[in-house]
């Protein structure tokens, strides 16, 4: 079969790209097709050895560093100057830029492996508040609501929808009125290392809002614990410089780290901290539990399907420093074993994720 991928676009490397990665690794002759990519990006890193097509706005200047966020209206043509007709399968990687409904001949089958239906479309949080700005706010309502009007559209011409949750299946029932079959993100990860446990608690982010980045070294600077953030800024977030003046030396920036080092920190955290309050799926809490580390997590979105109470870790409430400190307190009170940890997250891992993927297809 001749199959397409086709990714919002290549920039930050995150959990779509995981996910695309091994796509990609099943389907090693499939092109690539995105909107654009950015050069030397970590996305772009990873996917360079591939064929990349980009969208004509690739060519533009300034889109993919600073235009594609202001400028969103232009997806319908964008997705509309592809053609698939010579295509079996499209599988599309979706979630921020509406990419579905492509144009197709009559045989070509569309699959949307949806990470979530647009955020910023649907009154989710997003990593750059923008939107507190009035004539921000005001632009996006009125793009938005045509864009939903597009978003639905598209939706109605995929013939199947995956979703990466149960999270995400709500979402797409209830914004498309379609149903989905749920396949989990692949979680895989080098060899785990023995290591001896350390005394820090960890995060795996890139550095953008919406994630509990705040939230994290407030509560590592009332209890006084020592807190590692691997991850670098994206997008337009700008409160980076003001995180780490906040955190002292309490509070270790470690930027972007490779595989290798990824799972020595996971192994050697005491907990990883999993903060954001509707995560589509998070893919982070599984990895540690691979490493058999325990999450806090807080109780919402997809960490309600992957941490499991008490046995693999623990929850809070409310996105408050209070209640993320009773949770660290009674998590420093109770035991984990490693081995449920990684049990539990084996439940999500690259096999699985091929085998279904293969089997849908």
């Amino acid at each position: 079969m001749k199959i397409a991928l086709v990714h919002d676009y290549l920039n930050e490397y995150g959990g779509a790209e995981r996910v695309l990665k091994v796509l990609s690794d099943i389907y090693p002759d499939a092109p690539i097709y995105t909107a654009f990519y950015k050069p030397g990006s970590s996305a772009y890193n990873q996917f360079k050895g591939k064929k990349i097509i980009p969208s004509w706005v690739h060519y533009l200047p300034f889109f993919s560093s600073y235009l594609h966020s202001p400028l969103r209206f232009l997806t319908p043509l964008i997705w509309g100057s592809f053609n698939f007709s010579q295509y079996d399968i499209v599988i599309g990687s979706a979630s921020w830029y509406v990419t579905k409904g492509f144009n197709k001949g009559k045989n070509t089958k569309e699959i949307c492996y949806c990470h979530t239906p647009p955020r910023w479309l649907y009154g989710y949080k997003t990593s750059v508040g923008f939107q507190k700005y009035w004539i921000v706010k005001l632009y996006a309502a009125i793009v938005g609501h045509f864009m939903r009007l597009y978003d639905f559209t598209q939706a109605q011409k995929v013939d199947v929808f995956i979703a990466n949750s149960k999270n995400v299946a709500a979402r797409i029932q209830k914004f498309y009125r379609r149903d989905s079959v749920i396949i989990y993100p692949p979680v895989s990860l080098p060899e785990v290392p023995k290591v001896p446990k350390g005394d820090y608690y960890l995060i795996i982010s890139r550095i953008v809002g919406a994630k509990g980045l705040d939230l994290a070294v407030n509560t590592a600077l009332k209890l006084n614990l020592k807190l590692k953030i691997v991850g670098e800024p994206a997008g337009y977030y700008t409160e980076y410089q003001n995180l780490q003046k906040l955190a002292g030396n309490k509070v270790e920036f470690l930027g972007r780290v490779s595989d290798e080092e990824l799972v020595k920190l996971y192994a050697g955290a005491k907990a990883f901290l999993a903060l954001s309050t509707d995560e589509d799926f998070g893919i982070t809490p599984v990895e540690s539990m691979l490493c058999g580390t325990p999450v806090i997590a807080f109780r919402g979105g997809g960490y309600l399907e992957t941490v499991v109470e008490n046995k693999t870790g623990v929850f809070f409430d409310e996105s408050t420093v209070e209640s993320l400190s009773s949770a660290i307190k009674k998590f420093e009170k109770s035991k984990f074993k490693p081995s449920d940890c990684v049990s539990q997250a084996q439940k999500f891992s690259k096999e699985v994720f091929i085998s279904k993927i293969k089997k849908l297809i």
